[in-house]
């Protein structure tokens, strides 16, 4: 038995109140569903920022109705720190995805950027504090690797940051560390890749790549790969990102906690190969991507050019084992991508 079904299996039996900041985005209403698979009693905090309505109506139609009434949703602002100390009372374990997450974005308003990720990350870590909560996973960023040139990326190896956004994750790492000094916050940090998987938006000028390269592909539009299309990253299907917050927050094993781990698969996938995936995936369903040709365009300003993860420290202290690869996290997700894109 891994640890994470041991994990699983133990939650089952220990239902404890959990937190979830950014629990309308991507990554927060995944956890929120697994959560609440598992008997979990959850709290949702979100500003709808960048957070959906809609994303909560998917999970309660995809859990059970008592599992959903284990839910309560609080509409509010991690940058009010009132608001995140409410959130957080009576709470065990907090998984705090809130964030602007969009390199791009960062660029344009560094300011808001700012707050959202750093002084919204330090009111958590306030309210986690004073309500004695067990402990604090946050989202971390490989972002913060910059430009230092080794791969596989392992933790301690930290170049110069490319853009606030980076900035900013790293700095919430800092923070954590200091918590954990002065205050015996118990925290995790889980520096993702690039995660991918339903509910994960399409639209918008800082989209992620892969939902937005298949809505694209769907409806025949004009798909633009950045660079020359070598640029490498380590996609890492959202079931694994589930699996890694579960383990962070639950082992007992001291040495394991107030670290920080790199979330990914180990593998890197050109634009290029990522492309040839999707549209050898897609292609069945629409034989128009026979005669597909994307275009290119000049590098993002502010990307890294590869990005790979060492997963060796999390394997080792928290048991965490990828269960989906790229071409398996397609797969699994293909179906929600042709019915909702």
């Amino acid at each position: 038995m891994t640890a994470y079904e041991q994990t699983k299996n133990w939650m089952l039996s220990h239902p404890k109140i959990w937190l979830i900041t950014g629990a309308a985005g991507f990554i927060g209403s995944n956890l929120l569903e697994w959560l609440l698979r598992l008997d979990q009693k959850v709290i949702g905090m979100d500003n709808f920022s960048t957070g959906m309505r809609a994303n909560l109506e998917q999970v309660k139609g995809a859990v059970q109705a008592q599992q959903w009434a284990q839910f309560v949703f609080i509409e509010g602002d991690i940058c009010d720190l009132e608001a995140c100390r409410r959130a957080c009372d009576g709470v065990d374990y907090v998984l705090h995805e809130a964030a602007l997450g969009s390199v791009p974005h960062s660029i344009a308003d560094p300011v808001r950027t700012n707050e959202s990720n750093v002084t919204g990350f330090l009111n958590m870590l306030v309210a986690a504090r004073d309500n004695r909560v067990k402990r604090l996973v946050y989202a971390a960023s490989c972002a913060s690797y910059g430009d230092h040139p080794a791969l596989p990326s392992v933790e301690e190896n930290i170049g110069r940051h490319l853009s606030p956004y980076a900035l900013t994750k790293y700095i919430n790492e800092l923070y954590a560390e200091v918590f954990g000094r002065c205050y015996a916050l118990e925290t995790v940090g889980l520096r993702y890749f690039n995660v991918f998987g339903p509910r994960q938006d399409p639209e918008g000028a800082y989209a992620a790549v892969i939902p937005k390269w298949i809505a694209a592909l769907i409806r025949n539009e004009t798909v633009f790969v950045n660079g020359d299309g070598e640029t490498g990253r380590d996609y890492c299907y959202i079931e694994n990102v589930v699996q890694a917050n579960l383990l962070a927050a639950t082992t007992l094993r001291r040495e394991a906690v107030n670290q920080v781990y790199n979330v990914g698969v180990n593998a890197r996938t050109s634009l290029n190969q990522l492309l040839r995936l999707l549209c050898e995936s897609l292609q069945p369903l629409y034989p128009h991507l026979q005669s597909f040709v994307p275009t290119y365009r000049g590098f993002r300003p502010g990307d890294v050019r590869d990005s790979q993860a060492d997963i060796s420290k999390a394997a080792r202290l928290l048991g965490y084992q990828p269960a989906y690869t790229v071409r398996t996290g397609l797969s699994a997700a293909l179906e929600w991508y042709v019915r909702n894109l």
